[in-house]
């Protein structure tokens, strides 16, 4: 079953072109990175293909009413504004919304879901801090923990892991690729070419509003892509724990 398909997919904003003639489809179990430099139109990308941005061509989600693409697709965006000063219970259990009719109670379910969510990314002792007082990649990891607690067949990140020290870019990424394993799907964009070669089971490459790859890491991360789209040099090895990426200079 597709989670996000797009055909002939392209955006326009203030005369334009920032993306055009895209055509992918996710599936169960993938965990996605989308790559390509600054401006390359990956956020773009995102934000279209869920329908808060116009866009030609088609899209699975964005023809889905609103609480349909809620349930079919949880969001996290770049900006992680949190607007009212609630606990961290209480922000990851706005994650739940989609699921509860007008004025309902959460019930038992729900109530694990948010107990998951806030476990998953380690908030138990903070969840009942006050939200806008954490840092911000405790923010971060509170945003992701509401995205998870919606538990829709698909989670879209845009850079969910900047911010986040070390360990818990590492255990981000292994809680989505834990939820791919276990058949939701995962989208996330990235800057952190090594930690999408490790982790993504696939990477869509964005350059110049285009797609430029679409494969397995081993297979996207050639010399001659790294170059063109990104401008750099890098090693890219096959070890027993994964493929390693590390960028090595800038191209003049």
């Amino acid at each position: 079953m597709t989670r996000l398909a797009l055909q002939d997919f392209g955006v326009v904003l203030r005369g334009r072109s920032i993306l055009q003639d895209v055509s992918l489809s996710v599936g169960p179990g993938e965990l996605v990175g989308i790559i390509g430099p600054n401006g390359a139109g990956k956020t773009t990308l995102m934000r279209s293909a869920l329908g808060l941005i116009p866009s030609s061509g088609s899209s699975s989600l964005a023809k889905l009413d609103a609480p349909a693409r809620g349930r079919a697709a949880a969001w996290m965006p770049q900006a992680r504004e949190i607007a009212w000063p609630v606990t961290v219970e209480t922000l990851v259990a706005l994650g739940r919304t989609p699921h509860l009719a007008g004025g309902a109670r959460m019930t038992d379910a729900d109530h694990r879901a948010v107990d998951a969510a806030i476990a998953q990314m380690d908030l138990t002792e903070m969840r009942a801090r006050t939200a806008t007082r954490l840092s911000g990649g405790e923010q971060a990891r509170a945003l992701i923990a509401r995205a998870l607690a919606q538990e829709t067949p698909l989670l879209m990140a845009d850079e969910p892991i900047a911010g986040l020290d070390p360990a818990h870019q590492i255990a981000t990424m292994q809680i989505f690729a834990g939820l791919a394993a276990g058949g939701q799907s995962v989208i996330v964009s990235l800057h952190d070419l090594g930690l999408a070669a490790r982790h993504c089971t696939r990477l869509i490459v964005i350059g110049a509003g285009s797609l430029r790859a679409d494969g397995p890491p081993e297979e996207v991360l050639t010399p001659a892509l790294i170059r063109d789209v990104f401008g750099i040099t890098a090693h890219v090895q096959r070890t027993d724990q994964g493929l390693i990426f590390q960028p090595l200079a800038v191209l003049p």
